[in-house]
């Protein structure tokens, strides 16, 4: 803990009611971080008040604040500006800070007798022709690649004439992607021909492309070349295909920006989507570190975002809500030179580009921790729907099974980040009680497993039962979440409890709390991963259950004279049930491997004595 706490308190408590910015200091006298408030005495205060309500990146960064100073503006508005402007200046540790590697692209045409496209980042003095500079390396990316395909263009390492019929066409050829220059029988007039087409289309009017390829196809045609007029109804037929596929997106604006954030652990991402005319022309994502707090999160990175960029549209939307939305509205449309409108889209197209955006900020993070973004995008929507405080990436679930009251037991099963982890899950056998009674056995699982992470505890585990779940569904009904809350309330612990009910046909149909059910049949990712869920943790718990019948059943079986273990196991193979072997005649026992005459005689008195046989 800071030691300066009550000094820098007194400190804080003798500012202004004002508004202004703030700006923390350390023992050095470096700037750690910049912040702004309506009223300087209440926000500053709170940073050295209690610590309980604070994330860890603001405990972290108070522990080494030092000292601070304030600077007092006439308005909300002008602090914004303020703050903005002194991060961009000093960038402090702990405020959130983007690199700005948002650089030039151009189009690379190789100086060979082969010529090759690509697109390239800087500009070389290697003989080559670059054509551009153009800023969104999205598109300049998206553009030469399709070329490539359209065209037939190669994008191997293959180097011709040196490499022709040294080895066989690449899978490109195969899916007719490639016109394969390796074989050596492409002509390399024909060959340039695509290339100098490629480069009219990156350059040019794809509508006059097009319009220009079907007259050489028309011509091709009549001069009975077939084969040429075939290439040609083929570029046609990409061209079209890469045409549909950019349809222009309905969304009634010539300029939208999509901004969405996702976080995961103590990493942030925020991807952003522009859209000029109604067409998609750039893509970045930003990967941000110390991350905990959503909705800052996304106000600083929309913050920051805008001070780097020049071009800001006429309308952005954001996944969510941010801080002082108007003030920065106001911001951004003092920078644009005319009004920004700020929006949360709740429906219609909007929000479909939104949600594509937040699955997109998943995929991002989900590269940096090996898991796919639809399974961090699938936390996600579980997380919202059930009103989660964050991500539940570890997840227990837990089933009881008994078959009339007997054989009671319980299988736990965990997920995590959305993936089984069997070697975590773990069998209960009910101990405290005989006969069914499913709340009393889900509250007896749950007391045990809870008591075995305090004993982790003590012995310094943190893995297998010491590791706390962050959200338990008990595959039950409103009941077991009952039994289960104040088991839970007991140790201290908060970990959401919710419960997995199924239809008439054994399906899942909805989670339940124990305030009412959350329909989750419309949020078609959560209704599949949950039900998947539901069907394991079915599964194992059942699976347990037909493992203790067995066991009993075989040691029933052993009680008999002259049957051991081994032919205990050979009759339940044989006769699959215990009421198949009681039933059998001495002949048809004489039938399974390893029985004697005598051993099968046993057997059948065993099961008719009480007939005096």
């Amino acid at each position: 803990m800071n030691p300066k706490m009550k000094e820098l308190r007194a400190k804080a408590m003798a500012l202004p009611l004002q508004p202004g910015v703030y700006i923390m200091k350390n023992s050095r006298g470096d700037i750690i971080y910049i912040g702004k408030a309506k009223k300087l005495k209440n926000r500053v205060s709170q940073y050295f008040g209690s610590q309980n309500n604070h994330t860890e990146k603001v405990r972290r960064m108070v522990d080494n604040v030092d000292d601070f100073e304030y600077i007092i503006t006439d308005s909300e508005f002008e602090c914004l500006i303020l703050e903005c402007s002194l991060i961009k200046q000093h960038t402090p540790k702990y405020n959130i800070l983007l690199k700005d590697d948002k650089g030039y692209s151009y189009i690379r045409v190789t100086d060979e007798e082969w010529r090759r496209l690509s697109y390239v980042l800087q500009k070389a003095d290697d003989g080559a022709r670059y054509i551009g500079p153009y800023k969104s390396s999205y598109y300049v990316k998206s553009s030469v690649e399709e070329a490539n395909k359209i065209f037939g263009l190669p994008t191997c390492n293959r180097r011709f004439p040196e490499d022709f019929g040294r080895g066989r066409p690449c899978l490109n050829f195969h899916i007719k992607q490639c016109c394969a220059p390796c074989t050596g029988r492409v002509k390399l007039r024909d060959y340039n021909e695509r290339v100098d087409a490629a480069l009219e289309f990156l350059s040019g009017d794809s509508s006059r492309m097009m319009k220009e390829l079907q007259d050489r196809m028309t011509a091709a045609a009549e001069a009975l070349d077939f084969e040429r007029a075939a290439r040609y109804r083929d570029q046609i037929a990409s061209m079209k295909k890469l045409r549909d596929k950019q349809k222009v997106v309905d969304i009634r604006l010539d300029e939208l920006d999509v901004i969405a954030v996702a976080i995961e652990g103590n990493k942030g991402s925020a991807t952003v989507l522009r859209f000029n005319e109604s067409r998609l022309y750039d893509t970045e994502n930003f990967i941000i570190d110390d991350v905990d707090d959503e909705v800052d999160f996304r106000s600083q990175f929309t913050l920051r975002y805008y001070t780097l960029r020049g071009e800001i549209p006429s309308h952005i939307a954001l996944d969510g809500e941010i801080d002082d939305p108007e003030n920065t509205e106001h911001w951004l449309s003092d920078k644009k030179g005319k009004r920004v409108y700020l929006t949360v889209p709740q429906r219609g197209v909007q929000k479909n580009l939104i949600d594509m955006c937040r699955k997109n900020a998943f995929e991002a993070l989900g590269q940096q921790r090996g898991v796919t973004g639809r399974q961090l995008s699938v936390l996600d929507e579980l997380k919202n729907l059930l009103g989660l405080d964050k991500l539940p990436e570890y997840i227990e679930s837990y089933d009881i099974s008994n078959l009339a009251g007997a054989d009671n037991v319980a299988g736990m099963v965990v997920f995590e980040n959305a993936r089984p982890l069997k070697s975590a899950y773990r069998k209960f056998k009910i101990k405290s009680f005989s006969g069914q009674d499913d709340y009393g056995s889900m509250a007896e699982v749950l007391t045990r497993r809870l008591n075995e992470y305090k004993k982790a505890q003590e012995e310094g585990i943190d893995t297998g039962f010491g590791r706390l779940p962050d959200l338990i569904l008990l595959d039950g009904g409103k009941g077991q979440v009952g039994a289960v809350l104040p088991v839970v309330a007991s140790t201290g612990l908060d970990i959401p409890v919710f419960g997995m009910v199924k239809d008439d046909h054994h399906r899942t149909r909805a989670i339940v709390s124990d305030s009412g059910e959350i329909a989750i049949r419309p949020n078609r990712a959560v209704f599949t991963f949950v039900t998947n869920i539901q069907d394991e943790v079915h599964r194992y718990a059942i699976g347990f259950n037909r493992q203790q019948r067995k066991r009993v059943l075989g040691s029933t079986l052993e009680e008999i004279p002259g049957i051991g273990k081994k032919r205990a196991k050979e009759l339940m193979r044989f006769f699959r049930t215990i009421r198949k072997i009681s039933s059998a005649t001495v002949e048809e026992l004489e039938q399974a491997p390893g029985m004697t005459h005598p051993a099968a005689v046993s057997v059948y008195q065993y099961f008719h004595e009480e007939e005096g046989d």
